[in-house]
């Protein structure tokens, strides 16, 4: 029996599992059978965790495998200090749980905000691991030509890159993060657009926010917007991606379902940098969506998934 506490009311049935490989406890959850079906990773963002997915996991796992990590810093994985918190540590916990751990093959990815980044830098090292790619308001950067442009417009007009910009100025940046635990559902709910507020209860307040229990427990929700607006001028630019495995990736099925009232990746850029890497494939565009798409469209988002599924 998994304590109650820990479900959230039953709103997170799912057992507790961990992976130590990457030198810090993260958690996941693996549902589903091992064999028969797809292989699904849920990758979320930020200031989100697995329970972004709750209402995907039990259905998409009758008949398919579904792993949903944590990331460091998120959820119910640790946040180890003396870590950078930076996307590609995060890719290389994630390398380290679905390849050194589990040995995942036939990977569809399910990714969204901060998931998009992670997970494409996964499917970049491990092409031949991969086989469909489902992005839902984020951005899959692969190198390609006119991507950054797409992405400075979206930092300068986002109200909450605007926000994370000006927090950064005035020095509230970290404060206010470092307090996530009391002002995730003023984050979630209104910089970056939650459209269906009834869903905000005291338990989803609950589940959000209890990891966040003090300032040393949020150095990840801190970190992903602070290293876009106050980057590190003495860190090396990041490799550009292997041609190779960038092209192996395009060659993949792809599918963008693109909640339209997002206010932190506006859909005016994340859409034409989708097709930069995947012209021909299709996008969904939910109108009534904000940022979320799998709170604000749980039902659409598992649809689209499953008709995905079986078409690709």
């Amino acid at each position: 029996m998994i304590p109650e506490h820990e479900t959230f009311d039953g709103t997170w049935p799912f057992p507790a599992r961990y992976c130590e490989a990457a030198g810090f406890r993260q958690h996941y959850v693996d549902e589903g059978p091992r064999r028969g079906g797809e292989t699904l990773v849920l990758l979320h963002g930020e200031p989100t965790w697995g329970y972004l997915w709750r209402h995907l996991v039990g259905p998409l796992s009758r008949q398919h495998r579904v792993v949903v990590p944590d990331h460091m810093g998120f959820g119910k994985s640790d946040t180890p200090p003396g870590r950078g918190y930076l996307a590609d540590e995060h890719v290389d916990n994630l390398e380290q749980l679905l390849v050194g751990e589990l040995d995942l093959q036939g990977i569809t990815l399910v990714l969204h905000d901060w998931g998009g980044p992670i997970g494409t830098g996964f499917a970049v090292r491990h092409p031949d691991r991969v086989s469909r790619i489902l992005a839902t308001n984020t951005v899959l950067p692969l190198g390609l030509p006119g991507y950054a442009e797409l992405m400075q417009h979206n930092f300068a007009d986002s109200s909450w890159f605007r926000w994370a910009r000006a927090a950064h100025a005035d020095g509230t940046l970290e404060v206010l993060l470092g307090n996530a635990g009391h002002t995730i559902t003023h984050l979630m709910l209104a910089l970056q657009t939650i459209t269906r507020p009834q869903i905000v209860t005291p338990t989803w307040v609950r589940a959000y926010s209890a990891h966040f229990t003090g300032r040393a427990q949020c150095r990840g929700v801190i970190r992903f917007p602070q290293q876009l607006v106050a980057p590190d001028p003495d860190a090396p630019a990041p490799a550009p991606p292997d041609p190779a495995a960038v092209a192996a990736l395009r060659g993949k099925p792809a599918l963008l379902v693109q909640g339209m009232r997002d206010t932190a990746l506006l859909p005016r850029y994340t859409v034409p940098a989708f097709r930069l890497g995947y012209p021909g494939a299709p996008v969904v565009e939910l109108p009534q969506a904000g940022h979320f798409t799998p709170e604000d469209a749980p039902e659409t988002l598992l649809a689209l998934l499953d008709l995905f599924l079986q078409t690709t």
